[in-house]
C-alpha cells in the first residue's frame, strides 16, 4: 500500500465535503456545512486502514490555506499546504511533488470563505444510533467511486470517512483526540525536505 497517495485520497474527502450540499437541502447537510465553517485550527490522530493494512497519525488543519497529513514512524510520507502550494512529499522516491492549492480539490476546505458548489452530489443521508453518514459521488461520473462521511451526533464532530474508488478498494479514516480552536506551530505548515537515507549529520 502506497501511504503517500492515500493520504492524498484523505486530503481530498475533505476538501469535497464542502462542496456536496449543491441540490440538496436536508438539514444534515446544512449542519455540515455549518460545522466545517466554523473550523478554523484542528488538531486530531488518525488510524487509517486499507487492504487489510493500517497506519496511523496526525492531521493539522489552520484555516485559511494550510493543512498536514503526518504519518507516525516508521512511514515518512506526509502532505503540507503553506498558505500558496500543497506539497507531496513520498518517502519511497525521496522526492516531492507540488501544485497551487487553487488547482487542488484542497481550495475548497482551505478557503477564507466556505461556499457551496463543485461538481460532487449527495447520493444518500442515513442515521445510525450516534452518526450521520452522509455519502457523495461526483456528479459528472459516479462510478468512478464514492465518499461516505461521519459525523458523531453528540458532541457533533466529522469523525471518519471511507473513500470507495471504482474498483471496489475501500480506504478508511477515523478521527480521535480532535482538538480545535487551538493555536498551531507555524513550522507545520512549511514545507522541510526530510534528510536524506543514510545521512547521518
Amino acid at each position: 500500500m502506497k501511504y503517500g497517495f492515500l493520504t492524498l485520497l484523505c486530503f481530498a474527502v475533505l476538501a469535497s465535503v464542502t462542496a456536496f450540499a449543491q441540490g440538496y437541502a436536508a438539514p444534515e447537510i446544512r449542519q455540515a456545512e455549518q460545522y466545517l465553517s466554523s473550523l478554523k485550527t484542528v488538531k486530531a490522530r488518525f488510524v487509517q486502514k486499507s487492504n487489510g493494512m493500517q497506519a496511523t497519525g496526525t492531521f493539522y488543519l489552520n484555516r485559511p490555506g494550510k493543512l498536514r497529513f503526518e504519518y507516525d514512524p516508521p512511514i515518512q510520507d506526509f502532505v503540507v499546504a503553506d498558505g500558496a502550494f500543497i506539497y507531496f512529499y513520498d518517502s519511497e522516491l525521496e522526492q516531492q511533488t507540488n501544485a497551487p492549492i487553487g488547482q487542488t480539490l484542497a481550495d475548497f476546505i482551505l478557503r477564507d470563505n466556505i461556499k457551496l458548489g463543485g461538481d460532487v452530489k449527495v447520493e444518500g443521508v442515513s442515521h445510525s444510533p450516534n452518526m450521520i453518514h452522509i455519502k457523495v459521488t461526483q456528479k459528472n461520473d459516479p462510478q468512478a467511486g464514492a465518499i461516505t462521511l461521519g459525523f458523531s451526533k453528540e458532541p457533533y464532530q466529522l469523525k471518519q470517512w471511507t473513500v470507495a474508488d471504482s474498483q471496489g478498494m475501500q480506504t478508511e479514516i477515523e478521527l480521535f483526540d480532535i482538538k480545535t480552536n487551538m493555536a498551531l506551530a507555524s513550522s507545520l505548515f512549511r514545507y522541510i525536505a526530510p534528510k536524506p537515507k543514510g545521512f547521518n549529520n
